[in-house]
């Protein structure tokens, strides 16, 4: 039985160690590049579409499963070493075309939404951050004795914006911090204003990019939000294949783990809570609405990803829906059934 060799430069009839018949590529790097690729993809290449219908009739053995496939024997055999300059192909061409073909790949595989990512991680450690210096200008503010009158009465920002206008003569009376301090706090204040303005900034930059990268899930869940579940399923590529109960609970990990050790029901949403239709419904609603936003979320991530325009009625479905679910109203005894159920190891603990 004569074996089939297939290698980057062309595909080759073996037999005895020997090739009795070959289909060598052009010598061209862009066909040696378009080659390379269909054997990637899975795919025969002209070459060995030939060699198939040549000699396949015959018996031919491969171990390339592309060829066992297309109807070649599935064998184990040593292939003899084919030299590419004989048939006017410099070996060197090889690395070339591999270092083509990665930075295409990586082209290929790159999500422009990795920015909305990124925004979105940046909002978080601006938000804790801000957090932090907001808690911590408010205690250092409650240390001047005795306390103005009405004071530290605000919020952080009322406390920080408070501070940055201050004068020396004030806080000397107020028996504030020395001058050097008073300036630290002045500038710390102005950090926590500063950062205050770097997130209202990058809010407003997602509610103008957000829409455009992602049309229809902008659409469904307002800019804001979608970019949160955008960065949360790890960019739109993949928010456009994650299915919609998964979907559902993005947001929702340490819960959905703690069900799966069996401490906690199963979470009915996610950040998908924070979308106004369903933050507002009932209890006993949410999870039914939050399902129903999934899918829609599924099918937008889908067209957002194919480049498709927004489609109007993935939101008129969902508000019909929502109307359906506000009408029927909570069933009696479904919220009592969960509290009884509880998850799967807790019954098996009842039984025994």
């Amino acid at each position: 039985m004569r074996d089939a060799v297939t290698t980057w430069f062309g595909a080759f009839v073996v037999e005895d160690q020997r090739v009795v018949a070959s289909y060598p590529c052009p010598p061209d790097r862009a066909a040696l590049l378009d080659r390379l690729r269909t054997r990637r993809d899975g795919r025969l290449t002209p070459e060995e579409v030939r060699l198939l219908a040549e000699h396949l009739e015959h018996g031919l053995r491969s171990r390339d499963r592309r060829l066992v496939t297309a109807g070649a024997k599935a064998g184990r055999f040593e292939a003899p070493e084919l030299d590419p300059s004989s048939f006017g192909i410099d070996p060197s061409w090889l690395r070339e075309l591999l270092l083509d073909e990665a930075q295409e790949s990586l082209r290929l595989a790159w999500d422009p939404s990795v920015h909305i990512e990124e925004a979105v991680r940046a909002l978080r450690d601006l938000d804790a951050t801000r957090n932090l210096l907001g808690e911590r200008l408010t205690s250092w503010a409650g240390r001047d004795a005795p306390p103005a009158e009405g004071d530290l009465t605000g919020s952080a920002e009322a406390v920080a914006r408070r501070l940055t206008s201050e004068s020396g003569g004030e806080v000397a009376a107020l028996g504030g911090p020395s001058p050097a301090l008073q300036q630290a706090r002045r500038d710390l204040a102005e950090l926590y204003l500063g950062l205050g303005g770097s997130s209202r900034a990058i809010e407003r930059a997602l509610e103008e990019r957000v829409p455009v990268e992602a049309p229809n899930v902008s659409a469904l869940l307002g800019p804001l939000l979608a970019a949160r579940m955008i960065a949360q399923a790890g960019g739109l590529d993949r928010l456009a294949r994650l299915p919609a109960s998964t979907i559902q609970v993005l947001g929702a990990e340490r819960a959905f783990f703690e069900h799966l050790r069996g401490h906690a029901p199963p979470p009915r949403h996610g950040l998908l809570f924070l979308h106004p239709d369903i933050q507002s419904a009932p209890r006993t609603s949410r999870g039914k609405l939050a399902r129903a936003l999934a899918g829609k979320v599924a099918i937008a991530a889908r067209l957002d990803r194919e480049g498709r325009p927004v489609r109007a009625d993935l939101a008129a479905a969902f508000k019909h829906r929502t109307e359906e679910i506000r009408a029927l109203g909570p069933r009696r005894g479904s919220a009592a059934k969960r509290r009884s159920s509880g998850p799967p190891l807790h019954r098996a603990a009842q039984h025994r």
